[in-house]
C-alpha cells in the first residue's frame, strides 16, 4: 500500500478492549477498516473478531502490522506497557506510523511522550475521549486532539470514524490531555454533587423515582445526574466507569494544578468523596456508587427478573 492509499484507508489496530475500546473498535469495523485488536485478555479479543477482524498475541504484533494504533488503556502507566513493554509497540511502528493515544493522563507526560515517539519516527496524537461505552459503540464520541499535521494527515480518518466531533486543540501534545483534565474536574464534580444530592433527598423522606423526576426536569439537573442517578434508581453498579477511574482522575487534575499554586476546592472535595468511597471497598463498582458514604440513606434495590 503506497503513503496515498495509506492516508485515505490507513490500516488500524486497537489496543485495550474495555468499555470504550470495544466500542471504538465496533465503530472502526463497521467503517470498513480491516481491523487488527490486542487485548491482554484473549478470550475477549477472539470473541471481538468472530464478527470480524484479527486478534493479534501482543502489542508489538499487533503495531507492525498496522498505519495508525489506537491506545484505549487506563492509566500512563499501561499506555507505558502498551509502547515499551516486552514485545512493545514502539519498536515494532513503521516510521510515519502514529500513535494515538486515548488515556485520561497528565499532560505534561503527554508532551513528553511525543518527542520519545518522534525520535523513532513514530507520529503521536494526543487524544484523549469523552462520551461513554454507548456513544463509543455508535461512533459518536468527543475527542480531545493535538498533534501535529502530519499526524491528523494519516490519521484524520480513523478518528473520523470514531467520533461525531474531533477538536483539534493544537499542533504539539499535551493540549488535549490539559482540555481533558478540566473535563474530569467537571465530570467528578458533578458525579459528586448529583450523589449528595439525590442522598439528601432519599433521607429527608422523598421517594427517589419522583425526585429523579422533578430534577432532571429542573435548572439543577445536569447530564451527570440524569445518567449516573439513573444507575442508582435501578440500584445498578455495574462499572461502566469505576470509583477509581475518578480517583485517579481527580487526582490527576489536583496534580496539574499544583505546580501553579492555583486552587481546586470543589474538585478536592469531590477527590475525597470518591477516595472515601474507594477505601470502603466500592473501587470497582459505577462511580454513581459514591452516593453509598452517606450514612443512613436507604438506597433503592435491584429489581427482580
Amino acid at each position: 500500500m503506497d503513503d496515498q492509499n495509506r492516508a485515505a484507508r490507513p490500516r488500524v489496530g486497537v489496543v485495550g478492549l474495555g468499555a470504550m475500546g470495544l466500542g471504538m473498535a465496533q465503530s472502526l469495523r463497521a467503517a470498513g477498516y480491516d481491523l487488527g485488536v490486542h487485548d491482554l485478555r484473549p478470550d475477549t479479543a477472539a470473541a471481538f473478531t468472530r464478527d470480524g477482524g484479527t486478534a493479534f498475541g501482543s502489542c508489538g504484533e499487533l503495531a507492525a502490522a498496522v498505519d495508525v494504533l489506537v491506545s484505549v488503556v487506563v492509566n500512563a502507566a499501561q499506555v507505558e506497557s502498551v509502547l515499551f513493554g516486552a514485545d512493545g509497540a514502539a519498536d515494532r511502528l513503521r516510521p510515519g506510523a502514529v500513535f494515538v493515544m486515548c488515556s485520561t493522563v497528565d499532560p505534561a507526560w503527554s508532551a513528553e511522550l511525543e518527542g520519545r515517539l518522534a525520535e523513532q519516527g513514530v507520529l503521536y496524537l494526543d487524544a484523549p475521549i469523552s462520551g461513554g461505552a454507548v456513544r463509543a459503540a455508535a461512533g459518536e464520541l468527543t475527542m480531545m486532539t493535538s498533534g501535529s499535521a502530519a499526524a491528523y494527515s494519516v490519521a484524520d480518518p480513523v478518528l473520523d470514524s470514531m467520533s461525531s466531533t474531533v477538536y483539534r486543540l493544537g499542533d504539539r501534545a499535551g493540549l488535549g490531555s490539559k482540555v481533558k483534565i478540566v473535563n474530569q474536574l467537571l465530570a467528578g464534580v458533578h458525579i459528586a454533587a448529583a450523589a449528595e444530592a439525590m442522598a439528601l433527598g432519599i433521607k429527608a423522606g422523598v421517594p427517589a423515582e419522583a425526585l429523579y423526576e422533578v430534577i432532571t426536569h429542573s435548572a439543577g439537573n445536569s447530564w451527570m445526574f440524569e445518567n449516573r442517578m439513573a444507575h442508582v434508581l435501578a440500584g445498578d453498579y455495574t462499572p461502566l466507569s469505576a470509583v477509581d477511574i475518578f480517583v485517579k482522575d481527580l487526582g490527576l487534575v489536583l496534580d496539574s494544578a499544583r505546580p501553579e499554586r492555583f486552587p481546586l476546592p470543589l474538585a478536592a472535595t469531590a477527590h475525597q468523596m470518591f477516595l472515601q468511597a474507594s477505601a470502603s471497598g466500592l473501587g470497582a463498582e459505577d462511580d454513581s456508587a459514591v452516593i453509598k458514604i452517606f450514612p443512613g440513606v436507604d438506597l433503592p434495590e435491584p429489581v427482580e427478573g
